[in-house]
């Protein structure tokens, strides 16, 4: 039976894979970066490593033929850290790279770390091994967090533009899928998006269904997004992140609707009204529970 790794094992989307692997049985191994956090499988095999530190990588995934790589938090250092790993897991002898990236990855992407995802890309293509990169539109659970708790607003410089965001559920179902399969989707890119394209008054009129309150999106300049974020004193890049995930839907660039969840799972992917329906936590800060 093919060892899969699974990277992330302590996060969202790493827990929800490393789960459903479990289920079906797989010869599973989590890597996580710090003992710190819970594991979602106490019995499980796992190693700790950080994408940074090759030699504690390399040996972390030593054994491992398909890895799941998911993407390292935003940072200045992110296409390093993914660079090392990629390199240790090949020494490691690693098979196979299942990456998580993100839609519309490009090198002159207007979501600046949309870019990182692109070099990280292209970074594993140099290794010549066969590889599923998975590009995930914005994750609905984020959009909740767009609105201002005090106010309720929306603020950004996403104009009419529509983000076809994905519940985390499904992209965990993609990838368990592709893990568990060498056949599935080989050498190939896919876009794993929701069912449907949402413009910001539109994710701002469902949520204030679901909250009670009235939730307004209020379309921003660039040059007024960059100042009403100056108050958090963030360095530049992480402020030019923000900015820059607004434009990209105001490009289009987020807008695409993909099959890949109901062709690679069977079922169609979740809704966004149907996630907040099922996940109402995420809502907490909107309507004074966090």
């Amino acid at each position: 039976m093919t060892k899969i790794g699974v990277t992330g094992a302590t996060g969202k989307l790493g827990t929800l894979v490393a789960q459903r692997l479990a289920a079906a049985g797989a010869d599973l191994r989590l890597i996580a970066r710090s003992p710190a956090k819970q594991l979602p499988l106490p019995d499980a095999e796992v190693r700790f490593a950080n994408y940074g530190d090759a030699p504690k990588f390399e040996l972390a995934v030593t054994g491992v033929e398909t890895l799941l790589l998911v993407s390292a938090m935003e940072s200045e250092l992110r296409v390093a850290e993914h660079t090392t790993a990629i390199e240790a897991a090949v020494s490691a002898g690693v098979r196979r790279i299942v990456y998580i990236s993100f839609q519309g990855a490009a090198p002159e992407a207007t979501f600046t770390f949309a870019r990182d995802h692109w070099y990280t890309e292209q970074q594993i293509r140099q290794t010549e091994l066969p590889f599923t990169f998975l590009r995930d539109n914005n994750y609905q659970v984020h959009l909740p967090a767009l609105a201002d708790p005090e106010t309720g607003v929306i603020s950004g410089p996403a104009g009419d533009g529509r983000v076809a965001a994905v519940a985390h559920e499904d992209i965990a179902d993609v990838a368990t899928a592709v893990l568990l399969d060498e056949g599935l989707l080989p050498n190939q890119v896919r876009d794993v998006t929701g069912p449907r394209a949402l413009d910001l008054d539109e994710v701002a009129e469902i949520l204030s269904r679901h909250t009670g309150r009235p939730i307004t999106y209020k379309p921003e300049s660039i040059p007024e997004a960059y100042e009403s974020r100056s108050h958090y004193h963030a360095p530049d890049w992480m402020v030019a992140g923000w900015v820059t995930s607004y434009e990209a839907i105001a490009t289009g660039e987020l807008a695409n609707v993909s099959s890949t969840v109901e062709a690679v799972t069977g079922h169609p992917p979740i809704d966004f009204e149907r996630y907040l329906d099922t996940h109402p936590e995420v809502l907490d800060r909107l309507i004074g529970r966090a």
